[in-house]
């Protein structure tokens, strides 16, 4: 069985060779020049373009890029499922779905299974990870299929940002709660609401933010203590590392994974984002 995904999984770059996913690059548009997410940039050269004043694009992934593995996928007789990046932030599921059926004209028996995570970032890297966990311990097609399902519908993701200008460019808040909210140190606390960035509430001060974080898990986290609890960070190791304190000595989770967000989802939050992920609800077989 072959697993797809993409790089809005924020997943590092050595795990995709090690678990043998393969990764469908979004690109990134900086200074005038156009990259591979991933393979071709590393975030932390967007961070820093970012402090310099640049503002990056982005666009899906290529559909050249889909139309080949997706072929190569049908002659080889596989079974196959793509792990896909939010359909309400993105294009790029619509045109998975698209090359997937123009592939099948010509091989009808491709076995392709395309799933909207409805997620981003490492929460959508923690349904990968899932995945390739059931297909390593050999759970059937259809098993991993509903699982990693459950899992990205189960998913939540807690964000906060330094700096609401990124998301007032975004059209995510008015460019006049952004002013007001620098002025007040408002830091906007969200959630991902059907696949989409939504404001729970404004919050002064990072402190309070974070605390109200915990709270916030404590009321939608299922069996915390027996979760990996995902944090993901705008070049912020220290607040990812502060996050990760609360976090343990509130729920004592089994593991605490950190990744740096990527240079897609950076283009949209900036630097000093911080993003929690964890499961309101686990797989009871």
């Amino acid at each position: 069985m072959k697993i797809f995904t993409d790089s809005a999984c924020d997943l590092p770059k050595a795990y995709f060779t090690e678990h043998d996913v393969h990764l469908f690059p979004l690109r990134v548009e900086i200074s005038g020049q156009e990259f591979d997410d991933v393979v071709g940039i590393e975030p932390i050269e967007i961070y820093n373009q970012i402090r310099n004043g640049n503002r990056p694009k982005t666009s899906q992934v290529s559909p050249e890029a889909f139309l080949t593995a997706f072929t190569e996928l049908a002659k080889s007789g596989e079974q196959g499922l793509y792990i896909a990046f939010s359909s309400n932030l993105s294009g790029t599921y619509s045109t998975a779905m698209m090359l997937r059926e123009q592939v099948r004209e010509e091989y009808p028996d491709l076995q392709l299974e395309i799933i909207d995570t409805k997620c981003a970032s490492l929460g959508m890297g923690l349904v990968v990870e899932e995945a390739v966990r059931l297909r390593d311990e050999n759970f059937s097609y259809e098993e991993v299929i509903n699982r990693t399902r459950f899992q990205a519908e189960h998913m939540e993701h807690l964000f906060t940002v330094e700096d609401l200008d990124f998301l007032a460019k975004g059209g995510r808040v008015s460019k006049s709660s952004a002013f007001i909210g620098g002025l007040l140190n408002i830091k906007p606390l969200m959630h991902m609401e059907d696949g989409k960035l939504v404001p729970i509430e404004k919050i002064r001060g990072r402190k309070k933010v974070f605390k109200r974080i915990i709270e916030v898990m404590a009321e939608r986290g299922e069996n915390l203590s027996d979760q990996v609890i995902g944090i993901s960070h705008g070049d912020d190791m220290d607040a990812a590392n502060e996050m990760k304190r609360m976090i343990v000595d509130a729920f004592h989770p089994k593991a605490v994974q950190i990744e740096i967000v990527g240079s897609t989802i950076a283009a949209h939050t900036g630097p000093s984002v911080i993003a929690i992920f964890f499961l309101n609800r686990q797989f009871n077989a």
